[in-house]
């Protein structure tokens, strides 16, 4: 997928690139390559690949979920890496309050110059392990989104997420073709963090055709205080 056709795909979806945000994509791509040279962000590095593996794999809540980032949402992603999904939505949606977590420093610091050379506002990246970010008062059940495009397994990545969200807010997941298998073993887990499974939304990505699947998990009550436990824990005996 190339930025031509990736332009057009979204207006058939919707959305109308400006040609500020195609700009905004190419810097971003460029970006990504060159710290991809001195450090491990992605081993997807082809223009094609990247365009549609990061950054439409990124965007598809927006055209499958779209009430959910309707006007100023502030919006979390947990285990931010190179800043997918974040940074490609707050470009389509630049209403967004974006913050982005992640536990490599290195990581951070590429995600801060993102933000300034896409010269984006009301969005910041923060040095944080995601077990000691949910105990922060300051973020703790404030966000209206909390989102993750993570490996980890749904029970761990809730454990991570759900903490952040506001009572009524949302945690959207986007997963692969174990989502409902993932779904199923999560169950528990998200009732012992005060939300409930609401709906899911499946899609081919073009071109590949590979399985995505976007699930939209409630927040009903207040994540009990001991939740996230303490690092390492939620991988190594995940909640069920």
């Amino acid at each position: 997928m190339n930025p031509k056709e990736f332009a057009t795909i979204l207006a058939q979806k919707g959305i109308e690139l400006t040609a500020q945000q195609l700009q905004q994509f190419e810097q971003y791509f460029e970006l990504l390559v060159e710290w991809n040279q001195k450090m491990n962000l992605t081993a997807i590095t082809e223009q094609e690949e990247v365009y549609l593996k990061h950054f439409y794999d990124s965007l598809m809540p927006l055209w499958l979920v779209p009430e959910r980032f309707e006007g100023e949402v502030r919006i979390v992603d947990i285990g931010a890496g190179a800043g997918f999904p974040g940074i490609p939505l707050k470009i389509v949606q630049p209403d967004l309050q974006l913050t982005m977590v992640d536990s490599l420093n290195k990581r951070v610091t590429f995600l801060n110059e993102v933000i300034d050379q896409l010269g984006l506002t009301h969005t910041e990246a923060i040095h944080a392990r995601a077990e000691d970010f949910g105990h922060d008062r300051k973020h703790r059940e404030q966000y209206d989104i909390s989102i993750a495009r993570a490996v980890a397994g749904l029970n761990v990545l809730a454990e991570y997420c759900l903490p952040l969200v506001r009572k009524g807010g949302y945690f959207i997941a986007l997963k692969g073709q174990k989502a409902q298998q993932e779904l199923e073993e999560a169950q528990g887990s998200l009732l012992k963090l005060g939300a409930k499974y609401e709906e899911s939304h499946h899609e081919l990505l073009p071109i590949e055709e590979s399985e995505r699947e976007i699930l939209s998990i409630r927040k009903t009550l207040n994540t009990p205080n001991k939740y996230p436990r303490k690092a390492g824990k939620p991988t190594k005996s995940p909640l069920k």
